[in-house]
């Protein structure tokens, strides 16, 4: 098949959803077909202003590229919410002279604007005031709506996030299946489990409100009181060293490490040196990070919500916390700092668990869902 992945991001490896599409890309390639990626960058080339509307020029961008070569590609794979103009043309202009669309989305907003909705009553959320809910919904959640509903058929990320879209929109089922992310095979090391209490902990991700940062700071807190010489590390967080700290209370600043960025060739050994993963977020599609930190047989202690329950058991291959609960993470990093024994358990489980998660097997379940429109067709 020729196979174009589009998605509105700049093409940087380092990051979540361009990772994403690069490692598709690169399996499906191997798999006999033929990718081309468009990024936001490769697209808009000049800013734009304002920026608030560079979704929906991007969306509109690669309908007009798309439409410019119909027999270009066999399959337009696009992710959400930046299918919404190409849905809409193909679907009540075009027809079946353009390539199906096949939507890729990660996550729930719907779930995004109910956790921010939450923090922002608690002071917790940068930009999610009531006007910025109303832009959202009318803007973004539009946008998500038409990618959604005009796609032929699509993959999504996580359980929750594939079951709304089915029932919110009423696609029948057999239209939109779960994918899951994956992660690469040099991430599977091995690792040692020291006994020690005062563990290297590890946080990997942009520093964003909906990652939870403000549980992890106080989690910090009540963990460096009862464990001296604890320490954590924040790495890939994408803002100065200074901003991070700020979140910190002034006590145990000095025990947090910040390594704003850090190179996708280098982060196999972060994790390595660090004992256990701390992933507080509060909504996620299928974060990277955390199935990375696993293949490398870190136990892991994260949020039971969307994204990460999809792949973490509690007490088999890692602990699942409340969301927004620093009390109850802390208390599973104490656990965690406490049992070298649990620490090798669940470390050992989650590995063995991403044996499930390899780009390769993740990447064969796309390849079936961008076939899906050719086989209707035959039968």
């Amino acid at each position: 098949m020729n196979i174009l992945i589009a998605i509105g991001v700049p093409r940087q490896k380092e990051a979540g959803a361009a990772g994403v599409v690069l490692n598709h890309a690169r399996e499906l390639e191997k798999r006999g077909n033929r990718v081309e990626c468009w990024f936001l960058d490769d697209v808009l080339t000049s800013p734009v202003r304002p920026k608030r509307f560079e979704s929906l020029f991007f969306a509109m961008a690669i309908a007009k590229r798309i439409r410019k070569d119909l027999k270009k590609f066999d399959i337009v794979n696009l992710h959400a919410p930046w299918g919404c103009v190409y849905g809409i043309w193909r679907r009540w202009f075009l027809g079946s002279d353009a390539p199906p669309y096949v939507m890729t989305m990660q996550g729930s907003e719907e779930r995004y604007v109910q956790a921010m909705r939450l923090e922002d009553r608690k002071g917790r959320a940068w930009n999610f005031s009531w006007k910025n809910r109303v832009w959202h919904r009318i803007y973004h959640q539009t946008m998500y709506d038409y990618s959604i509903k005009t796609a032929d058929y699509g993959g999504v990320a996580n359980r929750e996030a594939w079951i709304c879209a089915e029932l919110k929109y009423n696609r029948a089922p057999g239209l939109i299946w779960y994918v899951p992310n994956g992660t690469e095979e040099r991430f599977f090391i091995a690792r040692e489990y020291a006994v020690k209490e005062a563990c290297d902990l590890l946080f990997v991700g942009t520093w964003l409100d909906r990652k939870g940062v403000y549980y992890l700071a106080d989690a910090f807190s009540l963990v460096a009181e009862k464990i001296k010489g604890a320490r954590l590390t924040v790495a890939g967080c994408s803002v100065p060293v200074e901003e991070v700290k700020s979140i910190f209370a002034p006590d145990v600043r000095e025990q947090v490490t910040v390594i704003p960025f850090v190179a996708r060739e280098e982060i196999a050994a972060v994790y390595g040196r660090h004992e256990i993963f701390v992933f507080p977020s509060l909504v996620e599609g299928m974060p990277l990070t955390l199935l990375e930190a696993m293949a490398t047989g870190m136990p892991v202690v994260t949020t039971n919500t969307c994204g990460m329950a999809d792949v973490v058991e509690n007490d088999v291959n890692g602990l699942l916390v409340p969301p927004a609960d620093a009390e109850k993470l802390a208390e599973g990093i104490e656990r965690l700092c406490g049992s070298v024994e649990l620490r090798k358990r669940l470390g050992l489980a989650a590995q063995e668990t991403m044996r499930r998660y390899t780009w390769e097997r993740v990447s064969e379940r796309l390849e079936k869902v961008l076939k899906l429109p050719e086989r209707n067709n035959r039968s």
